[in-house]
């Protein structure tokens, strides 16, 4: 069956949407200033109302503007694999097939080196990030000050939406590959890379509605740990896939001349 361009184009363009709007969500998704009210309730519900004093949180607040959460942003790492990978393969219908089978794997080796830097920089800070949430958090009552101030209130809503729209768009993008070739189901790499990226979208989700709205960012940074984690993962697969690739152009080259 031939491949329905169309269609295929259809997928690359709805995966770009969803790494534009991954990257665009530390933007359009800052966390809330929280209002007097707001934090009350929330040390109410946490028992701290008697050692965390309303006035210093809110002084702390207006000294550090809220800041986004990272678990969205973060899964541009994955998308942003499934996204070259794919691209690659829709180089074929562009370049030749002597020159693409050249370029594929010197392009992956770059991306890949790309995506092992940003992974190990993304999850290195995730993870002092989470670290030091939790040791404010729990150092009462100046530590809780700076947590609630700084991290205690995140945009849930926005972020619920936003998962939700980056999954219609990955969903979209599966149905439009199908239809474009059924063979691509055959290609179990791919696959299993898209799978994951719903799966991250999806544990996000979770981590997201799982606790209450003051720990949200703790989760949230949680998420994207286990997000940069399995970028690595897929980075390093796409790493030794390059150099399997390169290797073999290098040998047929050899054995041509």
């Amino acid at each position: 069956m031939e491949l329905r361009k169309p269609l295929f184009i259809a997928a690359l363009v709805l995966l770009g949407l969803c790494v534009l709007v991954e990257v665009g969500a530390s933007i359009v998704l800052p966390r809330p200033v929280a209002s007097r009210a707001d934090i009350e309730a929330n040390l109410r519900s946490e028992g701290a109302q008697d050692d965390v004093s309303v006035e210093e949180v809110l002084a702390m607040q207006r000294e550090n503007p809220p800041t986004p959460g990272l678990g969205i942003p973060y899964l541009a790492l994955v998308d942003g694999l499934l996204l070259l990978t794919l691209g690659l393969m829709g180089a074929s219908l562009l370049i030749p097939e002597r020159v693409h089978g050249q370029v594929q794997g010197v392009v992956s080796l770059v991306g890949a080196i790309v995506a092992l830097l940003a992974g190990i920089g993304m999850l290195v800070g995730a993870i002092g990030l989470l670290l030091l949430m939790i040791a404010l958090f729990t150092s009462v009552p100046f530590g809780t000050i700076a947590y609630l101030a700084i991290w205690g209130f995140f945009n849930r809503g926005g972020a619920s939406a936003t998962l939700g729209l980056l999954m219609a768009f990955k969903v979209a993008a599966g149905i439009c590959l199908v239809l474009a070739q059924p063979r691509f189901l055959q290609n179990k790499g791919l696959v299993l890379l898209f799978l994951t990226s719903l799966v991250a979208g999806a544990l996000l989700s979770i981590l997201h509605g799982w606790v209450p709205i003051i720990l949200v960012s703790i989760t949230d940074a949680l998420g994207a740990i286990i997000v940069a984690i399995l970028g690595l993962i897929w980075a390093v697969v796409l790493f030794i896939g390059a150099l399997v690739s390169i290797f073999r152009v290098l040998k047929l080259k050899r054995t041509a001349t």
